[in-house]
């Protein structure tokens, strides 16, 4: 009953039902997503953590971080539909043949070699017969890894003792001498490794022509200037831009909402290792090589810059 209600008050209140009653008006519920990143310490993993603290103050979208073996294992969990959107070098993802739309390109991840500082190994070539861990199975810096020894004229496991194990672990058997060398990928400078104290960097800038011809992915030449190691020369090492991308069950909706944190939120999402070598705005983000950008990503960058 509305006996001595004000009819102004009835008719707002209808109104508001009415409204409640249509599809769309009500607020949609916030999606959570699943991002497969990679292991604590790395580049993958605080970028998918920064980006779930901007999500958070958005209020838009729920990023809920994985821990993974990196851009491999997340390809494989999005092909299964473990999670919802990953993170991924971008030349693990034209090597597998997974389908995948990607959502942007966010930074260069730098490949690293280093051996002992005392070691006398100066290229790639001089590794055969060498103990070498290529970084956690799963993880793109393998992929890329193995793919620069091959292309050196070195076959994994036959010509090389490889070995697979996280950063941190990986460093301290290289400081034991239990390997002869380690490779990572990572921004510049990645924290751990002790260089050029007890661990100095091999030039793999020459390797690049070859990369790009043998596996046909357009690998990038870039430089690892004097000053991110202090004391450590400057050099060439191979650069691969890594993508957040989207799982094949990812609305629409979300992966908009994704994209515009990307752009709004570019100051907030630079991890400590990757200042000053991202992609973090409209021009450089949309730069997905042959991974095709996802059309609601495009669509979102275009009102972006409209």
């Amino acid at each position: 009953m509305w006996h001595g209600a004000p009819p102004l008050r009835r008719r707002a209140f209808l109104g508001l039902a009415a409204a409640l009653a249509i599809p769309g008006c009500a607020r949609d519920p916030i999606a959570s997503v699943r991002l497969g990143s990679g292991r604590p310490g790395g580049l993958f993993h605080e970028f998918a953590h920064l980006l779930a603290h901007a999500a958070a103050r958005e209020g838009t979208v729920r990023i809920e971080p994985i821990v993974t073996d990196g851009s491999r294992a997340n390809l494989d969990m999005l092909a299964r539909g473990e999670i919802d959107a990953a993170l991924s070098l971008a030349d693990t993802v034209t090597s597998t043949g997974i389908g995948t739309r990607a959502i942007g390109r966010l930074y260069e991840t730098y490949i690293h070699l280093a051996v002992p500082a005392d070691s006398p190994i100066r290229r790639v070539g001089e590794l055969r017969g060498a103990r070498i861990d290529l970084g956690v199975e799963g993880s793109g810096a393998a992929v890329t890894a193995e793919r620069v020894l091959r292309t050196a004229g070195l076959d994994p496991g036959r010509d090389v003792v490889t070995g697979n194990h996280e950063l941190s672990d990986a460093v301290a058997m290289l400081h034991t001498g239990t390997v002869d060398a380690i490779v990572w990928g990572g921004g510049i400078p990645t924290p751990g490794p002790d260089i050029p104290g007890r661990a100095r960097l091999i030039d793999l800038g020459d390797a690049v022509p070859a990369l790009r011809q043998r596996f046909g992915y357009d690998y990038d030449r870039v430089a690892i200037p004097a000053d991110a190691y202090p004391g450590s020369p400057g050099l060439a090492t191979i650069g691969v831009p890594n993508l957040l991308l989207a799982g094949s069950g990812l609305p629409d909706a979300t992966v908009a909402r994704i994209t515009r944190l990307l752009v709004r939120s570019a100051d907030g999402l630079m991890p400590a290792q990757a200042l000053g070598f991202h992609f973090l705005n409209r021009r450089w983000l949309v730069g997905t090589g042959t991974v095709p950008l996802h059309p609601a990503a495009a669509a979102q960058y275009r009102d972006e810059h409209g």
